[in-house]
């Protein structure tokens, strides 16, 4: 599975996790990711929280100097979740690549995740993942 994986190989987290509804039906697939993730470390960014859990970091101030140094310090890839988090990070010029995965699921609602003007942007690849699921890569044009 590839997001398995990717979360096996990469350097780290960032961002804010959110309890999913959906986790309360994962397979054994879900579970090993769900594992797999729990083992890499994690910086979480946050104005609110006071701490974190195992293997996490707390960011609160100056978070521009803190994922410079994340990339400069760390090899392999670092995923950036949320929509607000990334967006931060986009008017930074900290992205260096966008993964966007469409996957066929209703949810009702949710945050768009360019919330303001889209960058510009190029389309490097595009793949299909098992059978329902297409992963979109671009990078900063």
């Amino acid at each position: 599975m590839v997001w398995l994986d990717s979360s096996r190989t990469e350097s780290g987290n960032r961002g804010v996790r959110r309890p999913s509804l959906h986790e309360r039906r994962w397979g054994a697939e879900e579970h090993d990711f769900a594992a797999a993730w729990r083992s890499q470390p994690k910086w979480v960014v946050s104005r609110t929280l006071k701490s974190v859990g195992p293997n996490a970091t707390l960011v609160e101030d100056d978070i521009e100097a803190v994922i410079r140094g994340l990339k400069a310090q760390l090899v392999g890839e670092i995923e950036v979740a949320g929509p607000d988090l990334a967006g931060s990070l986009t008017d930074l010029g900290l992205i260096d690549e966008y993964r966007l995965y469409l996957h066929p699921v209703v949810l009702g609602r949710g945050k768009p995740f360019f919330t303001g003007p889209r960058p510009p942007l190029r389309l490097v690849a595009s793949d299909l993942i098992g059978e329902d699921v297409i992963r979109l890569t671009y990078v900063p044009a």
